[in-house]
């Protein structure tokens, strides 16, 4: 694991594009910002890009590109948002109806692709903190869940906020929020600590992506504002065409952390 947190991320999409990485991306690249990946076509891009500012805890924006380009120029200059992706979801009219590793066929001239802040980016903070990450100490995915948090509308595009979840002794839990506050554009603070059917999360057991994660005795549940919200809001928007990432195969960009780190 230490070969892949220390790989440089020009290494790490090659290794993806090659194929030779077909999962979550937690944990790899270390000291990179990772980002969630929307794609829509450009008679929509407005709007979702309207929907993202004025919803900046779950969709802060990292870079947007040129109608037709998978090219992200600001995040990573040499890469392609078409092949380095671990894995991508297509969906049609708003339901999911394949999952893939290159989306090549499908980006067309009119498909703009938005790259968004992701928490794995401030988990490395957490570690350097002594705070454990559950699903990288059982080598799985984050948890995540649909919440009753209603994004605020633009346009077409509303629906509820995901949150993901890291569970952590109650003694780090201010600790966290210090750390992760110091990255707003990758979702910042938590938006909910505790009780998760005060928002909505009937079974922590059962989250709607990523995997279940062990909670200790002694432990609390910490939520974030998550990436896979687009997701969500595809699901109500239905549009004829949206490609995103799978729930935790995030971009690794070449933008360092800290450029993004408030003091």
């Amino acid at each position: 694991m230490s070969s892949i947190a220390g790989m440089s991320p020009k290494a790490a999409r090659e290794m993806i594009r090659n194929n030779n990485w077909v999962k979550p991306t937690s944990g790899v690249s270390h000291g990179f910002i990772q980002a969630n990946l929307a794609v829509l076509p450009k008679d929509l891009a407005f709007e979702f890009l309207l929907f993202c500012q004025r919803n900046p805890k779950p969709c802060p924006i990292i870079d947007v590109t040129e109608p037709g380009s998978g090219i992200p120029a600001l995040a990573a200059a040499h890469a392609d948002l078409r092949t380095d992706i671990p894995k991508y979801r297509v969906y049609r009219n708003g339901e999911l109806v394949e999952e893939t590793t290159d989306v090549t066929g499908l980006w067309d001239d009119s498909m703009v692709g938005f790259l968004i802040g992701c928490s794995f980016t401030f988990e490395e903070g957490l570690l350097k903190n002594g705070i454990p990450i559950r699903h990288i100490e059982e080598n799985c995915n984050v948890p995540m869940y649909t919440t009753n948090i209603q994004c605020i509308k633009a346009g077409r595009f509303e629906g509820p906020m995901v949150v993901s979840m890291r569970p952590m002794p109650k003694k780090d839990v201010v600790r966290a929020v210090q750390v992760t506050s110091r990255f707003p554009s990758v979702h910042g603070a938590p938006v909910h600590i505790g009780d998760p059917a005060s928002i909505g999360i009937k079974d922590i057991n059962n989250p709607d992506f990523g995997d279940r994660v062990s909670i200790k005795d002694g432990e609390v549940p910490v939520f974030w504002a998550c990436g896979v919200t687009p997701q969500a809001v595809a699901m109500h928007v239905k549009p004829e065409l949206m490609i995103t990432h799978a729930p935790g195969h995030m971009f690794i960009t070449d933008l360092p952390n800290e450029q993004f780190a408030v003091l």
